[in-house]
């Protein structure tokens, strides 16, 4: 940017004394001119803002943006040295310095100019050495603002000072310090030429400063502006409703309230039966499938029965053979031969009474009725099975159970007869009522977590009800402040990681 020099206007004279009765036409020009070089003086600085804030705007982050302002406002102004500090904390830390580099702004060199930015920030006003005083009148700017600061900084190098604070939002973020070597003329209009061109520019750079800050420190600036706006005295209704707000949130967190604690929840069938291969073989015929509902005695499944029927016909005709020959040596009076005879018919019934029972066997039925849960055998006819392996499930058709697990932190407030409420994910609006019958004394891990799982009760002929279904339950525990739900178990963790580390 190059240099814009600040048009200001000439201290006007005073104007002469007008005869008695003459009309004041010297004080009317005097004051038309004084107007005229006001308002150029004006436009000159709003020209200079402008032009500050596009070069500022043109910075990504807020120190090379505080170093072009700084810059360019010294080569304007014939400042020896601008300095831009931002209040973090309650202190001013220095963020940029005219034409500085890449040096830490701290130690016993800056020291004093932050004291001097401090001075300006904690009165909310500019502050500017040496005063100047014209013969026989009162300067308007000396008022009761204090410059002790300034006062040892002017001492140490001369010239002038001036320290124009920056203000955003009603509140002093931060101060813009310029020296010379040699105070300026005109050094009154100068000053309010700068803190017309830091009102508008400073609160741009205070924006780019914070936010790059980390989050912490914003939300804390963020909680200070609060507690500022507050604690003002027009505020005051404002305080009011926030402690009549505070009083009824206490209220609410004391007030007891059903607590309950769940955890996810599963259907079961009050048994369940497995049905099993009764022996080595092959599927032949399944009748039913898994959700099919089956009566005492009904026909599930069908094994092959080829080799138990060849074996049948086997023994039948061995068992007539050995009848023959008794009934022969039973005519002919050989008791050796009827004894034989006997032993080996015997033998022949035992055998086709086994079959017979494997026969039976083969035909799986039904031992109560209910509902199949699991076991589509469907899809594996003519495959071979193993004696004693699984092929369905069966539960009874009206009596469920409701197994709960119930996080290890919770279980202790569990006890048999407490009642609650399952919803079911494929009836979410829809509850059924629940009571527990019994708490599991062994914990398992699922998902990470170690869970006790609670069995419930829930009332017979509930529709629509089948085994498998899994949803959410609650099992109320008892009346807890709300307080007391919400945050019992940050108290319990903290408690036991104290304990844990305590020696």
């Amino acid at each position: 940017m190059s240099a814009h020099p600040l048009s200001l206007p000439a201290r006007p004279a005073g104007p002469a004394l007008a005869a008695p009765g003459s009309p004041p036409a010297g004080a009317a020009a005097s004051a038309a001119a004084t107007q005229a070089e006001a308002g150029t003086a004006v436009q000159a600085n709003i020209g200079i803002a402008l032009s500050l804030q596009a070069i500022v705007l043109q910075h990504a982050d807020s120190v090379r943006a505080s170093t072009a302002f700084a810059s360019e406002m010294a080569s304007a102004f014939g400042c020896g040295r601008v300095t831009v500090g931002f209040v973090q904390r309650g202190f001013t830390r220095l963020a940029a310095v005219s034409n500085g580099s890449d040096e830490t702004l701290v130690g016993e060199v800056f020291d004093p100019i932050v004291a001097a930015m401090d001075e300006a920030v904690e009165q909310g006003a500019s502050v500017h050495v040496p005063l100047h005083s014209e013969p026989g009148g009162a300067n308007p700017r000396t008022g009761s603002v204090i410059r002790l600061a300034h006062g040892r900084l002017l001492q140490r190098q001369g010239g002038a000072v001036a320290s124009i604070p920056i203000v955003h939002l009603d509140e002093v973020v931060g101060a813009v310090t310029f020296e010379w070597a040699q105070r300026p003329p005109g050094f009154e209009l100068v000053v309010d030429a700068l803190e017309h061109i830091v009102s508008l520019i400073g609160p741009v750079l205070h924006l780019m400063h914070a936010g790059e800050a980390p989050w912490r420190e914003r939300a804390l600036a963020a909680l200070r502006r609060a507690w500022q706006r507050l604690r003002a005295p027009e505020a005051q209704r404002t305080r009011l409703i926030a402690g009549g707000a505070a009083l009824l949130l206490l209220g609410v967190l004391a007030v007891p309230l059903e607590y309950r604690v769940g955890g996810h929840a599963r259907i079961e069938g009050e048994q369940q039966r497995a049905i099993v291969a009764p022996a080595d073989g092959y599927l032949k015929v399944a009748h039913v499938r898994p959700g099919d509902k089956v009566k005492q005695g009904q026909l599930m499944v069908e094994m092959a029965d080829q080799d138990l029927s060849l074996e049948r016909r086997k023994w039948t005709s061995e068992l007539g053979q050995q009848e023959s020959a008794y009934a022969t040596a039973l005519t002919k009076s050989d008791r050796s031969a009827m004894v034989i005879a006997q032993s080996r018919a015997d033998e022949a019934r035992a055998h086709l009474g086994l079959i017979e029972a494997e026969l039976a066997r083969s035909r799986i039925v039904a031992p109560f009725d209910g509902v199949v849960i699991q076991g589509d055998l469907s899809q594996n006819l003519g495959s071979p099975v193993e004696r004693g392996k699984t092929l369905m499930l069966l539960a009874p058709g009206e009596k469920y159970r409701v197994v709960v697990d119930v996080d290890e932190r919770d279980i202790a407030a569990v006890r048999v007869g407490q009642t609650g409420s399952l919803a079911l994910s494929a009836l979410p609006w829809d509850t059924l009522p629940i009571t527990v019958s019994r708490v599991t004394p062994i914990a398992k891990a699922v998902d990470g977590n170690n869970v006790f799982e609670v069995e419930t009760e829930v009332a017979a002929g509930a529709q629509p009800m089948r085994p498998g279904l899994e949803g959410v339950a609650k099992i109320g525990v008892g009346r807890r402040p709300l307080a007391w739900a919400w945050f019992h178990r940050v108290a319990d963790w903290a408690r036991m990681t104290l304990w844990a580390w305590w020696p």
